[in-house]
C-alpha cells in the first residue's frame, strides 16, 4: 500500500469472526431495495430504519468501539456493484487525464486514492445534470495522475448528487443479504479482483447489491471517528479525520478470509488516510442528499453543523512565511473558542467545550494562550475576561477579577514584561460623555497569573496601542484616536479626537484594529459613507470593504469583499506583514467563511467555513531567517512532511536522534518489529530505538549512512531487524520518501550534508522544542513501543495468522535483491567504522509453518529459507555481521502471551528479545 503508516498501537490485533455480527452490527430490520431510475443503481427504502455500528465484542479495535445506532430520516441510492475500469476510465480520463491501468474493463477500479474517488463522483454527476457534492479550490495530482490532496475540500450533505456512501448507509445495505461466505475471499479468489457481479448467484435477484464482502474493499464517505452508545439520525461521520487525517473503508477484500470479513470493521491493516492507494482498495456510489446532517466530533458532541479547514499547513507557510501559525475564533452556534494549529501538519478543528461564552480571542504573543472576553464589541455591559492554554482541554483558566473587562489585548512593554490591554466597556462610542465614562486598563500576566491592574487612561480604546506608546486606536461607531504629544506617552501628554470625518460629519466605522508591526497603521470597517467612497471611486454596501488608514487617519489603501459578500470582524494577522484576517458575511448575513487577505496583491484566500464562525484572530511565529547560532528557525526541526501522514513516525524519533547523538552505544534501526520489539531498557550500556514505520534495508541504509555515521561517535553495535517478508519493495527511495514527505528539516539537513563537522546543543534544543508531545514520551522511554496487550499469535475465531498479500510477489528475486544489497552495505559501511552489525529475525505467529507463506505479507517459505541461508553465510564471512535468528522459521521459544499480534511482539516479549540482544552483545566484548 502506498502513503500509508502501519498502525501499531495496544488495540490492533486480529479481525473478529463473522460469527455475531449480526447481534452486534448491521440493522434492526431488512430494509426495501428497489430498481432505481439512475443507471447501474439501486433504492434503498431507509426511512425509518436503524443501522447499527461498531460492536461490543472484546475482540475488535477501538475503533469499532461500542456498538452505535443510527436513525434514517431518507431514502438513497446505492450502486448495484462497485465502479469499474472501465466506468472510471470512461470519465476520468477525458476529465483528469487519469486512466487506471485496467486488464479488464468490468473488474473493479483499484488502486484509488479517496480524492479519485469523489472527483469521479462528481464527474457523474456534472456528465448527468446535477450539481456536485464535494467542492475543493485545488487538486494536488501524483506523477501518475492520481489525486493526493484537494486544497479546500469540503463535502456538503445537502445537495442532491453522485457522492461515496456513509459508512451508515453501508452498512444499512450490506447487512440485507450478507454473506462473506458467498463472496471473493482468500479461500477462492487466487488473491486478485474478479469481474463485478461475477459470483454465479450474486444476480438471483434483479434487486440484489453485489460484492458487498470481498472483491475490492471499498471506500466510504466518512472522517474515521469515535462511536458513542447512543442513537443519532442521519449520522455522516466526524467533523475531520483527527490527528492522522483518518478515513474509513468496508467489507473487506480478495485478500482477506470470509471468517474475518464483518460488518463493524472500519479500516485496514495499515492506517488508511484520504491520499492512500491499494490495489485491493475501489469504492462504489451513492446518490442522494442527507436532510439535516449530524456529525460527532471525538468529544461525543453531536452537530448538525461542522466547520471545514479550506487551507492546508503548506498553504499558510506560503502566505505568512511560516508553519508556525494558529488560528483562534468563536464558534457562534456553540459559543466556544475553537483553533487551528497550522504547525502540526494535520489540519484538525479543536473546540474546547464549556459554559463560558467566548468573543474576541487573541492569542498571547508566545502562541500558548489564548485570551478572550465575555462581551462583544458595540454592545454595553459587563464582561468578564479568561486566558487559558490553547490546547484541546483548555487547560490553566484563569479568570481575572475586575468589575467588567472587555476586548484583551496582548501587548509587551519595553522592560519585556507581558501585559493584557483591555477596556471596562466595548458599547458604542458615539456619544462623548459616555466614552469619557469608560477606560482602558493593563494588567500583567506572568506565570499563568495576572498581576495588579493599572488604569491606562479614559475612553474605551480596545484597537489596539502601538508599540512605543504613542497612539490607541477605537472603533464602535466612530473612529477614535489617541495621540501622543511629542515627547510624551499615552497616560501622559495625548489628545483624544475622531478619525474618518465628511467635514466635520464623522462618519461610522467599526473593528478598528492597529497594525503590530510598527507601521501605525489602522484597519478598520465603515458603513459605505461619503469619505469611503470618495476614496474608492464608486459606491459600496455597508463592511464591503476593508479601509486602512495611517497614522495620521489618512485612508491609504482598501479592499474589496468577494462579489454577495461583507466583511465582519476583521483583525491584523499578528506575526505576518500586511496580512488580515477577517469574517466573510454571504447576502443572508451568514458568517460563513474565515479568509486571510493579502495587502499586496489584495488576493483573498479563504481559511474556514462553517455556519458561523466569528472573530478570527491569526497568530504566526515571527521568525529570523538565522539566530545567534546561524540555524534557520523556519527550517530546523521541521521534521513532519506535509503532504503525506506516514512521515509522523520519523518526526516523533529525529529529537531522539539528535539527544543521544554523543551517547548511544547501540543503536536500533528497523520497521515494525524493531520499534515494537527492541527494548533498550534491557540493554546494559547506553541503547536508543530508532525503528520507525514503514523501514526497509534502503531506510536503515538511509539513517545510517546519512545521521548515524556522522554523530553517533561512540556508537558499538548496529542492531537492525530483518524484515526479509516486507522486501517487495525495489525502489530504495520509497520507504524514504514516504518517511520524509515536503518536510523542511530533512530537507534543511540534506541541503547541507548532514552536518559533517556536527550540530551544537542550541541545534538540539531547537528540535526538541518543535517536537510533539508524544516524541518526548518516546525520547524518555528510548524509543520502544511495546505494548502490555496480548493478542496472541493466531486469531481467536479462526485458528490462523493473517496473510495479507499474495505469496508470488517473492518469486521474482529481485524484488528483494536490492534490499540484500542495502544490508551488505551497511555491513561493509560499519565494518570500515569498526561498528558491530547484529542482524535481527523478529518471532512471528508459528502459525505461518502451517501455511505456504513466510508471515504476514506472503513471502513463499522456500524463498525464505534460502534468504536465511545466505545471511548465515554474511555471518560467516563478515567480522562485523552476527546474525540473531529468532524466528526459526516459526519453532521458536516465545509462547502465545508474549505475542501483540501475528507479527509483532508485546511487552513481555520485548523484554525476552532485547535481554538476549544485550547477552549477545556481552559476549561480543
Amino acid at each position: 500500500m502506498m502513503s500509508v503508516l502501519f498502525v501499531l498501537l495496544a488495540f490492533l490485533f486480529c479481525a473478529c469472526s463473522n460469527s455475531e455480527n449480526l447481534s452486534v452490527s448491521g440493522q434492526d430490520a431488512p430494509v426495501e431495495v428497489s430498481e432505481d431510475s439512475l443507471s447501474g443503481m439501486l433504492r434503498i427504502k431507509a426511512m425509518g430504519a436503524t443501522a447499527i455500528l461498531g460492536t461490543n465484542s472484546e475482540n475488535a479495535r477501538v475503533i469499532e468501539h461500542p456498538s452505535m445506532r443510527v436513525k434514517f430520516e431518507y431514502d438513497y441510492s446505492l450502486g448495484v456493484h462497485e465502479v469499474t475500469c472501465g466506468e472510471f476510465d470512461s470519465l476520468m480520463k477525458p476529465a483528469t487525464g487519469l486512466a487506471l491501468n485496467c486488464v479488464q474493463d468490468s473488474l473493479p477500479a483499484t488502486n484509488v486514492t479517496y480524492y479519485d474517488a469523489v472527483l469521479f463522483a462528481n464527474e457523474r454527476s456534472k456528465a448527468e445534470g446535477f450539481d456536485t457534492a464535494y467542492t475543493y479550490t485545488s487538486a494536488s495530482i501524483d506523477a501518475e495522475g492520481h489525486c493526493t490532496n484537494l486544497e479546500g475540500f469540503a463535502y456538503h450533505p445537502e445537495v442532491n448528487a453522485y457522492r461515496l456512501p456513509t459508512e451508515a448507509e453501508w452498512v444499512l445495505a450490506a447487512t440485507w443479504n450478507w454473506n462473506p461466505q458467498n463472496g471473493w475471499t482468500a479461500e477462492n479468489s487466487d488473491y486478485k479482483l474478479h469481474q463485478v457481479c461475477g459470483k454465479v448467484d450474486s444476480l438471483a435477484k434483479s434487486n440484489e447489491l453485489c460484492d458487498m464482502a470481498g472483491n475490492a474493499m471499498e471506500w466510504v464517505n466518512d472522517w474515521l471517528g469515535n462511536f458513542r452508545d447512543t442513537t443519532l439520525e442521519n449520522y455522516v461521520g466526524a467533523p475531520d479525520g483527527g490527528a492522522l487525517g483518518q478515513r474509513i473503508v468496508k467489507g473487506g477484500s480478495y485478500r482477506n478470509v470470509a471468517e474475518s470479513v464483518n460488518l463493524f470493521s472500519r479500516g485496514d491493516v495499515y492506517t488508511v488516510t484520504s491520499s492512500t492507494r491499494a490495489d485491493y482498495v475501489g469504492f462504489r456510489l451513492a446518490f442522494g442528499s442527507i436532510p439535516d446532517a449530524v456529525w460527532m466530533g471525538d468529544d461525543g458532541r453531536a452537530n448538525s453543523s461542522r466547520i471545514i479547514p479550506l487551507a492546508n499547513s503548506a498553504t499558510i507557510r506560503s502566505l505568512v512565511g511560516t508553519y508556525k501559525a494558529k488560528l483562534a475564533f468563536r464558534n457562534d452556534l456553540s459559543g466556544n473558542l475553537a483553533f487551528i494549529d497550522y504547525s502540526s501538519g494535520i489540519i484538525s478543528v479543536v473546540e474546547i467545550g464549556d459554559s463560558i461564552e467566548v468573543y474576541h480571542p487573541e492569542i498571547s504573543p508566545d502562541g500558548k494562550r489564548v485570551a478572550f472576553c465575555t462581551g462583544l464589541e458595540g454592545v454595553s455591559g459587563k464582561s468578564e475576561l479568561y486566558v487559558r492554554d490553547l490546547n484541546a482541554e483548555g487547560s490553566n483558566l484563569v479568570k481575572l477579577k475586575v468589575e467588567s473587562a472587555a476586548i484583551p489585548r496582548w501587548h509587551v512593554l519595553e522592560n519585556g514584561d507581558t501585559v493584557i490591554v483591555y477596556v471596562t466597556d466595548a458599547g458604542n462610542n458615539k456619544e462623548e460623555s459616555a466614552f469619557k465614562s469608560t477606560s482602558t486598563w493593563q494588567v500583567k500576566f506572568s506565570n499563568g497569573k495576572f498581576g495588579t491592574p493599572q488604569k491606562l487612561f479614559d475612553g474605551a480604546y480596545h484597537g489596539g496601542i502601538s508599540d512605543d506608546n504613542t497612539l490607541a486606536v477605537t472603533g464602535a461607531r466612530l473612529l477614535r484616536a489617541r495621540i501622543a504629544k511629542e515627547g510624551s506617552t499615552l497616560t501622559g501628554k495625548a489628545r483624544d479626537t475622531v478619525w474618518y470625518k465628511n467635514g466635520e460629519d464623522a462618519e461610522q466605522a467599526c473593528n478598528a484594529s492597529l497594525a503590530k508591526d510598527g507601521s501605525k497603521r489602522t484597519l478598520f470597517l465603515d458603513f459605505g459613507g461619503k469619505t469611503g467612497r470618495s476614496f474608492v471611486g464608486k459606491s459600496y454596501a455597508t463592511h464591503e470593504r476593508l479601509l486602512i488608514a495611517d497614522s495620521t487617519g489618512k485612508l491609504l489603501q482598501s479592499v474589496a469583499a468577494p462579489a454577495g459578500h461583507t466583511f465582519d470582524h476583521s483583525e491584523w494577522a499578528g506575526g505576518a506583514e500586511n496580512k488580515v484576517v477577517a469574517t466573510l458575511v454571504n447576502s443572508n448575513g451568514v458568517h460563513q467563511r474565515i479568509v486571510l487577505v493579502d495587502l499586496f496583491d489584495s488576493s483573498i484566500t479563504d481559511l474556514l467555513q462553517g455556519d458561523e464562525i466569528w472573530h478570527p484572530n491569526l497568530w504566526t511565529q515571527s521568525y529570523s531567517m538565522n539566530n545567534e547560532s546561524g540555524w534557520n528557525l523556519d527550517s530546523i526541526g521541521e521534521y513532519r512532511g506535509n503532504t503525506n501522514q506516514t512521515s509522523n513516525l520519523l518526526y516523533e524519533k529525529m529529537p531522539m536522534l539528535w539527544e543521544f547523538r554523543d551517547s548511544a552505544e547501540v543503536v536500533g534501526l528497523g520497521n515494525s518489529h524493531m520499534w515494537t520489539g527492541f527494548d533498550p531498557h534491557f540493554i546494559k550500556r547506553n541503547a536508543v530505538n530508532l525503528g520507525v514505520v514503514p523501514c526497509d534495508m534502503h531506510c536503515i541504509e538511509y539513517l545510517f549512512s546519512h545521521y548515524i555515521v556522522n554523530h553517533y561517535g561512540k556508537l558499538k553495535y548496529l542492531v537492525v531487524s530483518l524484515d526479509f517478508d516486507l522486501w517487495y519493495n525495489e525502489d530504495p527511495e520509497r520507504d524514504i520518501s514516504i518517511s520524509m514527505g515536503d518536510a523542511l528539516g530533512f530537507r534543511y539537513d540534506i541541503n547541507h550534508d548532514f552536518w559533517p563537522q556536527g550540530v551544537d546543543e542550541s541545534f538540539v534544543d531547537l528540535v526538541r522544542q518543535k517536537a510533539v508531545a508524544e516524541s518526548e514520551g518516546q525520547i524518555e522511554r528510548l524509543g520502544c513501543l511495546a505494548s502490555e496487550f496480548t493478542g496472541g499469535w493466531v486469531n481467536l475465531e479462526t485458528g490462523l495468522a493473517e496473510i495479507i498479500d499474495d505469496s508470488t510477489w517473492s518469486d521474482n528475486a529481485n524484488t528483494y535483491k536490492s534490499n540484500i544489497a542495502a544490508l551488505e552495505n551497511v555491513i561493509s559501511l560499519a565494518q570500515s567504522l569498526d561498528i558491530v552489525v547484529v542482524g535481527v529475525i523478529f518471532p512471528i505467529s508459528p502459525a505461518y509453518a502451517e501455511s505456504g507463506a513466510y508471515g504476514r505479507h506472503g513471502m513463499r517459505r522456500s524463498h525464505a529459507e534460502k534468504i536465511v541461508g545466505y545471511l548465515n553465510s554474511l555471518d560467516d564471512v563478515h567480522s562485523h555481521f552476527v546474525l540473531m535468528d529468532e524466528n526459526k522459521m516459526g519453532e521458536h521459544d516465545y509462547p502465545n502471551d508474549m505475542a501483540l499480534d501475528y507479527d509483532h511482539l508485546n511487552k513481555r516479549g520485548a523484554e525476552q528479545i532485547s535481554r538476549r540482544i544485550d547477552s549477545l552483545l556481552n559476549s561480543l566484548e
